[in-house]
């Protein structure tokens, strides 16, 4: 009842986005990772008087199996929470709609990306609306319910920026203590000690291997898909390398491919593609891989200090955030070349072109703006300045197209 009740005074970031698309469409499907506040978020913050019905309920679960069109039949505003667990349901969920295309009536959840989910052959296409929500941004979890200020970066000019930055009036914090506790909003919000959150991590990660998992797929042997659970989160922000990974863990390539695509129809793993102007190119680059949130990448990999890597993690999980929360597209990529110049991660709305890179570093020297320097002249006029965030609390141009920011003034 805590969580619940810190949970209902926080907004969250995807609120806005969640009622707008309701009064359009005639139902949408919120996914994301188990405990990211779904369930919260739908009973409390939907708007309209709806009834809710949870398929982690064995007897709402047997009767979406059996007589899905008892849940789906009534004319009323319905929310069905856990859908993946019964994909059959999306069928009289679509028949139910083609008779009735009425906005804001169906409200679906689910703790796994469905239109990846090999088992669902019904998207719901033109009758649904898809909105992920990520574990929680620092910014939800001060109470400000938003995400970092990407937007106001991307819509300013770049004469701006430091004002805009400027503008913010968040306290410094250590980054290492945010990649410890994650953005799931019991660790974060509600558990205060290493030890505690170290329990909660270890029942996560244990219900998702030993109960969720079943639900996508039949895992032959579950200590080989922990110990791949390790390895990748071993290899945080690192180029993909599929063979070696399977390698290192005695599995075959294809098993590992496999697995780690569950993870990712899960939403523990993520993959950051390669930019390319050619998009066909960016299907075929190697991705890196992050973790959905740093506190189970951290516990997955034992590890008592944060790296470089997580701080990364946590821009990347604040840019996730943000992505899906907004109505118009944008995409996130980190960009390398053949001789290894890189920047972390390019943010790409409509022509235009943010790239950024995370150091660790409190004082921010001139070398560290090389590869975003290169960047920008690779793509002259379509990139913005460069963002160079870091640990420190220097706010300045530190080169000609390359502002040095703190990470805590912008996430």
């Amino acid at each position: 009842m805590i969580i619940i009740h810190i949970m209902n005074t926080l907004p969250r970031l995807v609120t806005g986005s969640l009622t707008d698309r309701l009064r359009v469409m005639p139902a949408l499907v919120v996914t994301g990772a188990r405990q990211t506040g779904k369930s919260t978020l739908v009973r409390h913050l939907a708007p309209g008087n709806r009834r809710y019905r949870t398929l982690d309920d064995l007897d709402v679960l047997d009767v979406a199996r059996r007589e899905p069109e008892l849940l789906t039949g009534d004319s009323d505003p319905i929310t069905l929470d856990e859908v993946q667990r019964a994909p059959e349901l999306l069928h009289a969920v679509k028949r139910a709609i083609d008779q009735d295309r009425t906005p804001g009536r169906f409200l679906l959840t689910g703790s796994a990306n469905l239109l990846m989910m090999q088992r669902v052959s019904e998207s719901l296409a033109g009758r649904a609306s898809y909105l992920t929500l990520w574990p929680m941004t620092r910014r939800e979890q001060l109470g400000l319910g938003s995400s970092g200020i990407w937007e106001d970066l991307i819509e300013n000019d770049e004469k701006d920026w430091i004002g805009l930055v400027a503008a913010q009036s968040l306290e410094a914090e250590d980054w290492r203590a945010l990649s410890r506790r994650g953005g799931f909003p019991t660790p974060a919000l509600t558990l205060k000690t290493p030890e505690e959150r170290a329990i909660w991590f270890d029942g996560y990660t244990r219900t998702y291997v030993e109960r969720d998992l079943q639900d996508l797929a039949a895992i032959t042997s579950l200590p080989d898909f922990r110990r791949l659970m390790r390895a990748a989160s071993l290899r945080l922000g690192q180029l993909l390398n599929q063979t070696e990974l399977g390698r290192d863990i005695a599995l075959p390539q294809p098993t590992v491919h496999r697995w780690l695509n569950l993870l990712e129809i899960s939403y523990l793993l993520v993959r950051l593609p390669a930019y390319a102007v050619n998009r066909t190119k960016r299907l075929i680059k190697t991705p890196k891989i992050y973790w959905g949130d740093t506190g189970v990448a951290m516990h997955l990999a034992e590890l008592s200090e944060p790296q470089g890597a997580h701080l990364e993690n946590l821009v990347l999980q604040d840019l996730l955030a943000w992505q899906h929360a907004r109505l118009t597209r944008a995409d996130l990529f980190y960009w390398r070349t053949t001789i290894g110049e890189e920047v972390d991660f390019v943010i790409e709305t409509g022509d235009r072109l943010l790239p950024v890179e995370v150091k660790t570093s409190r004082r921010p020297r001139l070398s560290d703006t090389a590869h975003l320097r290169t960047f920008r002249n690779e793509y002259g006029t379509r990139s913005r300045a460069g963002l160079l965030l870091h640990t420190g609390s220097s706010l300045e141009w530190i080169s000609p197209g390359v502002l040095a920011a703190p990470w805590w003034k912008v996430l």
